[in-house]
């Protein structure tokens, strides 16, 4: 996973691509009016800081030299005009773009997140999500920057550099012309910068990967990496790399350090030449003194874009980046789509049938081998085999999360791949082992905010799932907050949660991989009354773990090496003598042994809380908490 962020990374393109950029600009058409707002308002600025030069010429020339005090005061107040002027422009044009730029992100960011809901399963096995979340944020607000302060900044630095030029030259073309003499140089260094620069970028983003990624993985395996004493080398290692990267950034420094002072230094030597030359031609009365005055502010005004090139560069450069990787997220195709004209089952029954499915996750290498079985509506099937045999890929291909290669999965009479993705999927109740539970309180994730299922509804699948006396224990009830992945929450909490869910949505087939693995032995039995009460009157899947579920299942699929092996119910299989035998020797007689132990206790338990009960009406009940 590693080496795929840092191949991702190196995705660094040019500094500028007028195929990418004419792409971006795509997401600015629709704001087109207060783009020309913006670019009307980007001149007029630039007009502003061309005129008050010249108004400092008119008032030396004009008013200073002849001693015109009321004219030096119409100059002083037309000069504080214009920088008010000026304020008032750059106000409307930041504020146009900025808001121009946030627009279009935000139809960017949707656009991402809307493309990412349409990928198939196979589409997050190849992707992480940090480098999706990466995406979806830290590459468009890149972009975000490159609208409010790269093209718009780059393209008023140019403005006002022409600009400059051209009123020095207007103003006295051989004075202009000799202001301008350092401009090939610093052309000539300004491309050995960008080069230098380029190069730095392009190994700080590497490195920064390998930053990133190794300080991801510290944090999610603190735990192993403590209980094993692996904190010094994991600290040894994390020093190497971040060596590296102040490395890398100490070059750019020394680039910075030089680049900057030698434009320094031109506009110095500018300035000079300027006053040794423009001094001449003021003694000998061919130009006046405030056009003296006026070249020291263009020169001042001209040089300060120069400065400004290292940040443009690197905004366009990283905005290039960003927006590569974002295209090439959008240009990858949903590989399962809808069909142009889905069918609709009618009524929905909650029939199953699988006809010679083979699915591959990489080709040439089946997960399942022809694959064929039929459930009936309201038919409890398990699946059981060992781990990696297939059970799960079975489930994912029903849900189709991934398209199968051959064959056909059919509910109620129609092949998935002619149903609405989305409408298949309301029919399907999922209950995984690794329950996900979202940030937020306990209602949304039991309801996951759809507005179908009301407060009651909500209620009264707790209630069906056990869970609702913990809930009603909490101080907010049902709006206690949940943390990130139920962290707050036991195994067996998250597990009746998921089993409320499934009952709030009330789907006709049920998917269940069930976890009672990792429970305390109360927990365990609420978790196996409220499956009783999720399994009923629907057709069902169960990946099963326990035996009772085995038991009670109506038939049972035996998977292995991607092919079903036997089936049929619990006592057949063990009279055939074959491979669920063999599973039952090695896995399911010490759960039965268990089970005859969980069964005394919880008859004790029950006898324990009559003769509780007899003592007396005030005696309290003893119901086990979660």
């Amino acid at each position: 996973m590693k080496a795929e962020i840092h191949r991702d990374d190196e995705i660094l393109g040019k500094a500028y691509d007028a195929r990418l950029m004419a792409r971006i600009l795509r997401y600015l058409a629709p704001y087109w009016k207060l783009l020309a707002i913006s670019f009307t308002f980007l001149l007029l600025h630039t007009g502003t800081q061309l005129l008050g030069p010249y108004i400092t010429k008119v008032a030396v020339d004009r008013y200073i030299s002849h001693q015109d005090v009321h004219g030096l005061d119409l100059a002083a107040w037309a000069y504080l005009g214009n920088v008010f002027l000026g304020f008032v422009i750059l106000f409307v044009q930041t504020y146009t773009t900025e808001y121009t730029g946030q627009r279009a992100m935000h139809d960017l960011r949707m656009e991402i997140f809307s493309h990412l809901q349409k990928q198939d399963m196979a589409y997050f096995d190849r992707n992480p999500v940090g480098r999706l979340m990466t995406r979806t944020i830290n590459d468009v607000e890149t972009l975000n920057e490159l609208f409010s302060t790269g093209v718009v900044g780059l393209l008023g630095d140019v403005s006002i550099v022409f600009g400059i030029a051209v009123a020095m030259l207007w103003m006295e073309w051989k004075l202009g012309l000799v202001c301008l003499m350092a401009f090939p140089l610093i052309l000539y260094l300004s491309r050995f910068y960008r080069r230098r620069a380029r190069e730095v970028y392009r190994e700080s983003r590497l490195i920064l990967a390998r930053l990133n990624a190794d300080l991801q993985e510290n944090i999610a395996g603190a735990g192993t990496i403590q209980a094993f004493g692996q904190e010094g080398k994991m600290y040894r290692r994390f020093q190497d790399i971040n060596f590296a990267y102040r490395n890398v950034l100490l070059r750019s420094v020394r680039y910075n350090a030089v680049f900057f002072p030698i434009i320094e230094i031109f506009s110095a030597l500018t300035i000079g030449l300027l006053l040794w030359y423009g001094g001449g031609l003021v003694v000998q009365n061919v130009i006046q003194a405030g056009v003296i005055v006026a070249f020291v502010q263009y020169i001042q005004r001209m040089y300060q874009p120069i400065r400004d090139l290292a940040e443009k560069y690197n905004i366009l450069q990283a905005a290039m980046a960003s927006s590569e990787r974002i295209f090439t997220l959008l240009d990858t195709p949903a590989t399962i789509g809808n069909p142009e004209q889905p069918k609709n089952a009618g009524r929905f029954r909650g029939e199953v049938e699988f006809n010679d499915v083979w699915l591959s996750y990489n080709p040439g290498e089946p997960v399942l081998r022809g694959i064929s079985f039929h459930v009936r509506p309201g038919e409890k099937v398990a699946l059981v085999g060992a781990t990696g045999g297939g059970k799960t890929s079975i489930i994912s291909a029903l849900g189709r999360f991934y398209d199968i290669e051959r064959g056909a999965i059919v509910v109620d009479g129609i092949d998935v791949r002619e149903w609405d993705k989305q409408a298949l999927r309301r029919h399907l109740g999922l209950v995984l082992q690794d329950v996900f539970l979202f940030s937020g309180d306990i209602a949304a994730n039991i309801t996951l905010r759809d507005p179908r299922i009301d407060h009651q509804k909500m209620v009264e699948a707790a209630r069906r799932a056990h869970i609702a006396p913990f809930i009603e224990r909490l101080p907010n009830q049902y709006g206690e907050e949940v943390q990130e992945r139920g962290s707050t929450l036991s195994q067996g909490q998250r597990q009746l949660l998921s089993f409320a869910r499934a009952l709030a949505f009330d789907p006709r087939i049920l998917i269940l991989d069930e976890a009672t693995s990792s429970v305390d032995t109360e927990t365990e039995l609420l978790i196996q009354d409220a499956l009783q009460e999720l399994l009923k009157d629907r057709t069902a899947l169960i990946i099963a773990h326990r035996l009772s579920t085995i038991k009670n299942a109506d038939r049972i699929l035996v998977i292995h090496k991607g092919e079903i092996w036997e089936q049929g119910t619990h006592s057949e299989l063990l009279g055939q003598g074959g491979l669920y035998s063999r599973l039952y020797d090695l896995q399911y007689r010490f759960q039965e042994a268990e089970g005859q132990e969980q069964g005394a206790w919880r008859a004790e338990q029950g006898a324990r809380g009559r003769d509780h009960g007899a003592k007396g009406p005030s005696a309290k009940s003893s119901e086990p908490s979660v």
